[in-house]
């Protein structure tokens, strides 16, 4: 297959075919069928991109697609997202990236979006409840299986195992620091790495995503690095600059304008320094704004969290879309001169912006480098070292959202530099724990598809609603 030749700089326009014969109209529809597919969370998102892009398209090969992805892997944010964006980039150019990101997650923005209205306006009828209380067992099991499925994939050996239960020790008994948690673990496995350990030196943490390998040389791209992954350094400062404005510009305007301790300017901030520092993927992230959003800021109850990532779950693009509910919520509730809905809904659209406007720059900048360092060992150590830590940071959400579902009551026991929320056994709440007992019977025992866990405990929750009188 006829290899990618020489890209100019000149900007690919829509009727036109550049040299490795895929046009830019045909991206933006594959792209879009990408998208219309990504329910799941980020594993299923994943596998919907290896397949069409890497399978049936065979734009590019395995090796190429697993690099890209262990690289975004390393970065905070949304990795299918980001992987979308790297993809796109690598077709065509800056366009290519900014098509296939933003189509990514369009559809979540609105689903999502129309979903809190909703929620704002009906959450308080029963029936509503109802179906949020079947959502929620669906969810925990949902994310334990995430915590089982990455456990798998990346603890290979002891060494990991010892970074997942320390990563999960440090954050649910020590309450560290995400950022740091995350930082240290890929700190280690990069001089591990480096030195030549062993137990960092496996293969990426993703390994294997499809059926079908398709060697690099076989691709529509080939093994060649496309022009335009080579830049200049000014095109590179060109690119910071222009996404430090769009990401940074609308948090300091606010900052000037409302002052702080404004919701808005308390959102635009949060959120640009959660796209900074949560790194592993969407569950990790969660992790963090959970626990930002619910137990510092207010914004939302715990069993709200659940909600709104019950959204995310049903709906397609990343579940990091759930944080537009979470910004939605908070600025619903604290409107000031605006209509409640009004506030809402742009103190969700400013969520998002501030959470996806750096994942772009994160691509843009460090791609070109990225496609220049493919069989760097230690930036793969250091990878393997960061997903194993990330499956203590899913265990640890697990964990949160189980004791505040299923109890109503916690006691935080101190001591030692620890604190830890221990449940009160006579709180339970049974309908809650039996649910989610089937739920976890459902996917593990009876390996029913997600979609069928989610509608049947919004129907179990709804029929619940119906036998207490709340409906």
């Amino acid at each position: 297959m006829t290899k990618l030749q020489t890209v100019d700089a000149a900007p690919v326009q829509a009727s036109e075919t550049p040299a490795h014969g895929v046009s830019f109209a045909e991206a933006m529809r594959v792209w879009a069928r990408v998208a219309a597919l990504s329910f799941g969370g980020p594993a299923g998102q994943i596998a919907v991109m290896h397949r069409i892009i890497v399978e049936e398209k065979r734009w590019i090969g395995e090796t190429r697609f697993l690099h890209a992805l262990n690289y975004c892997t390393l970065l905070p944010g949304p990795e299918a997202q980001q992987l979308a964006v790297y993809i796109g980039w690598l077709m065509h150019k800056t366009k290519g990236g900014l098509v296939a990101g933003i189509l990514f997650v369009l559809p979540g923005v609105i689903a999502i979006m129309a979903l809190s209205w909703i929620y704002a306006i009906f959450g308080n009828v029963g029936a509503v409840q109802a179906l949020f209380f079947g959502l929620k067992a669906a969810v925990l099991a949902i994310v334990l299986e995430a915590v089982l499925r990455i456990g798998r994939r990346a603890l290979k050996n002891n060494a990991l195992i010892g970074m997942a239960a320390a990563a999960f020790v440090a954050l649910f008994v020590f309450q560290a620091p995400f950022p740091l948690v995350v930082f240290t673990a890929g700190l280690i496995g990069y001089i591990g790495g480096r030195a030549g350990w062993t137990a960092f030196l496996a293969e990426g943490g993703h390994g294997k995503v499809g059926n079908k390998q398709v060697a690099d040389a076989d691709s529509v791209l080939g093994e060649t690095i496309p022009d335009h992954a080579r830049p200049p350094m000014s095109w590179s400062l060109k690119v910071a600059a222009i996404g430090a404005l769009l990401w940074g510009g609308p948090v300091l305007a606010l900052l000037l304008l409302l002052g702080s301790g404004n919701v808005f300017t308390d959102i635009a901030i949060f959120f640009s320094k959660m796209a900074m520092v949560t790194f592993g993927g969407a569950y990790a992230v969660l992790s963090y704004v959970a626990q930002q959003a619910v137990e510092h800021y207010g914004w939302l109850k715990p069993g709200e969290m659940l909600d709104g990532l019950g959204m995310a779950e049903t709906t397609p693009g990343p579940l990091i879309m759930v944080t537009q509910f979470v910004g939605f919520m908070g600025a619903y509730r604290e409107p000031g001169a605006l209509h409640p809905l009004l506030a809402g809904t742009l103190g969700g659209l400013l969520t998002t912006w501030v959470t996806f406007v750096p994942c772009f720059l994160w691509i843009f900048l460090g791609a070109p480098f990225m496609e220049a360092m493919r069989n760097n060992k230690a930036l793969s150590a250091a990878l393997s070292a960061i997903t194993a830590a990330v499956v203590g940071v899913i265990l640890n959400l697990a964990v949160w959202f189980a004791l505040h579902v299923l109890f109503t009551q916690l006691n935080e026991i101190r001591g030692f530099g620890a604190a830890v929320d221990v449940p009160v056994l006579s709180s339970v709440n049974i309908a809650a724990l039996i649910l989610t007992v089937a739920a976890i019977a459902a996917v593990f025992r009876y390996k029913v598809s997600m979609v069928m866990v989610l509608a049947g405990c919004s129907a179990a929750g709804l029929l619940y609603g119906l036998l207490m009188g709340t409906i």
